[in-house]
């Protein structure tokens, strides 16, 4: 079950948010807790037993770190943790990536083991870490009701793609819900914002990708490869924002609060500013729990280099089990160390539209790596976009998409950009008016394009 289906949207939701209203504050995590499961189990029940086992796990050896704090004992309970929780993460996620290549190295047939990947399995797994390690150090206490912690490890809103919730951030909302008449306001609007960006943007940009990612190589002009790459990046950004907007909206309607994931990311002048400004979440933890230990930049240049390559080279295997990611996550790293080394010093001295212009052509670059797991389409692919070999510039083909998709690949670029945050209206009565009228057609027009159309993937489904 995805957010952006009438399933959740007309019987799922209204049902769980009846219940959960109605029960008094004691009990809204055990409704929490029901709906998380049940909403798991309607994609993937056969791997609920795994979650609640690892729930049990981090709770037990959470415990017995904080009793034995002061001694060994408590790094033999978090090296127990974190090596099942990532024994987990490697088992289902990358054990036929794993046998692909020890088959291609060594021309052994070792049968892939085709094992269907659990849903939202990094994104849960590195909830799970965050918090024993953050126990482990002593930022947090460490939870004494069971009860409490399945609320938190099991929380649906960011069940599938995040944000990755840190335990130090709902820990007292896990007690007492911040329930009240403004949240459940602000909550449901960020909701159909983030429904809005999914299935109006997304899902129109994503079909003009898909055409354009179905062709024929031979046959595709240049101007085609960067219209289809720019309606990519349209969908993966508000495919993927807009299910943060969705689940942070939730998690303020159920009480709590969630980190923001995304702040325009498009707008960013460098690909430093890129990744403070996109999955925030996942950046500020490789950050604190890998590059900081590492030693970050405290030990001179040289080993700062190698922190970097290293969490970019787990940020790109994060994303899949696949040579596009790694190579993504290194380009990345690369593009970051020189930044570091010298770029940055030259983009603040020049115009701003030089530095953006920049900062927008790697990214999509970026995204031509990460959109297609076969390496040798990513080389054509890029090719193609810099006129390399025998590629002509524009035929009637790249003509037709371009013109038949330009207005939601336009109001794609406009809503990527904060140009709506800018815009007040300053009698407070017709503001409130207007915005609930212009939630309600957002949401209604959401609902019409998934009751008429079947085209609704989820990119960030398969992490």
């Amino acid at each position: 079950m995805v957010f952006s289906s009438i399933v959740f949207l007309y019987i799922f939701l209204p049902i769980m948010l009846i219940i959960y209203f109605i029960v008094p504050n004691k009990f809204k995590n055990a409704i929490m807790i029901l709906a998380s499961l049940i909403f798991f189990a309607w994609g993937e029940i056969r791997y609920i037993f795994i979650m609640l086992i690892l729930a049990v796990m981090d709770f037990i050896c959470g415990r017995n770190i904080d009793k034995n704090f002061n001694n060994k004992k408590k790094k033999i309970y978090l090296f127990i943790d974190v090596g099942i929780n990532l024994l987990i993460l490697f088992f289902f996620k990358y054990s036929d990536f794993i046998i692909e290549n020890i088959n291609l190295a060594t021309g052994l047939k070792i049968p892939l083991l085709n094992i269907p990947l659990p849903i939202g399995v990094s994104f849960n797994t590195f909830q799970s870490l965050s918090y024993i390690i953050d126990v482990y150090r002593g930022t947090v206490k460490c939870e004494k009701s069971f009860y409490n912690y399945l609320a938190y490890t099991t929380l649906f809103p960011q069940i599938i793609a995040g944000p990755i919730v840190r335990y130090e951030t709902v820990d007292e909302e896990l007690e007492v819900k911040n329930i009240s008449m403004d949240n459940f306001s602000t909550g449901m609007k960020r909701f159909i914002v983030g429904l809005a960006k999914k299935v109006l943007i997304a899902n129109n940009v994503g079909k003009l990708w898909a055409l354009i990612e179905a062709g024929s190589y031979t046959q595709m002009t240049t101007l085609l490869a960067w219209t289809g790459i720019i309606a990519f990046a349209l969908q993966i950004y508000f495919d993927f924002s807009g299910y943060s907007d969705m689940a942070i909206g939730l998690a303020e309607i159920f009480g709590m609060k969630f980190d923001e994931n995304f702040n325009y990311p498009y707008i960013s002048k460098s690909i430093t500013e890129f990744w403070r400004r996109w999955h925030i979440t996942l950046g500020s933890w490789f950050r604190d729990y890998i590059y900081i230990p590492l030693g970050g930049n405290r030990k001179g240049f040289p080993k700062q280099i190698r922190n970097i390559l290293i969490v970019w080279f787990l940020t790109g295997a994060w994303h899949g089990a696949s040579w596009n990611f790694i190579l993504w996550g290194v380009y990345f790293g690369v593009i970051l160390i020189l930044e570091k080394m010298i770029l940055l010093k030259v983009l603040e001295k020049i115009p701003k539209i030089f530095s953006h212009i920049y900062a927008v052509l790697l990214i999509l670059v970026s995204w031509a790596i990460f959109a297609f797991t076969d390496l040798d389409s990513v080389i054509n692919y890029i090719k193609i976009m810099f006129g390399v070999g025998n590629t002509t510039l524009i035929n009637s083909e790249a003509v037709y998409y371009f013109k038949n998709y330009f207005v939601i690949i336009l109001i794609g670029v406009i809503c990527s950009i904060p140009i709506f945050k800018k815009i007040k209206i300053k009698n407070e009565n017709i503001n409130a008016v207007f915005s609930s009228i212009i939630y309600i057609g957002l949401f209604l027009l959401s609902t019409a394009s998934l009751v008429s159309d079947t085209y609704n993937p989820f990119l960030y489904f398969r992490f």
